[in-house]
């Protein structure tokens, strides 16, 4: 059996004050959590730090680990770590990588992502309880595999 080789990616949660969550407009995506592949050396802390500065000019500390997602289907493979994050300053700012940044509440920010898998993950994200998630799914078309709190 051949060994996968997995894109490692982060996703952030981030609220403010109001409890709004933090939303990037992506060139290609659309709206979206901020997120990014983990760069070599990096754990995966640094990059949701990173990332969400990147993306946001926001600078956030990590609370948790809210879920696990595993894309099994089709290559590149990839899995994504979903963490909430708290603001702890910063201005917003734009970037190649974000078009936009704002500040939405729950339910606007379900439905302002365009990519099915980054609905879902949202969805998902922000209805996570105190346990971890896990979730697998496909492309092409989406679908959820496997969905459950460990």
């Amino acid at each position: 059996m051949e060994r996968p080789l997995h894109t490692v990616v982060v996703s952030a949660v981030v609220r403010d004050a109001d409890k709004k969550v933090l939303m990037i407009k992506h060139p290609l995506r659309g709206w979206e959590l901020p997120q990014g592949h983990v760069e070599g050396g990096e754990d995966l802390f640094e990059a949701v730090i990173r990332e969400v500065l990147e993306e946001s000019g926001y600078e956030v500390e990590v609370e948790r680990l809210l879920a696990v997602f595993s894309k099994i289907a089709p290559l590149p493979t990839s899995v994504v770590f979903g963490f909430c994050a708290c603001l702890t300053g910063g201005e917003v700012t734009t970037s190649e990588e974000s078009l936009e940044v704002g500040w939405f509440d729950e339910v606007l920010a379900r439905d302002m992502a365009e990519h099915p898998v980054n609905r879902e993950r949202i969805k998902l994200l922000l209805q996570q309880g105190s346990g971890v998630g896990y979730f697998s799914y496909r492309m092409s078309p989406f679908g959820m595999i496997q969905a459950q709190e460990i």
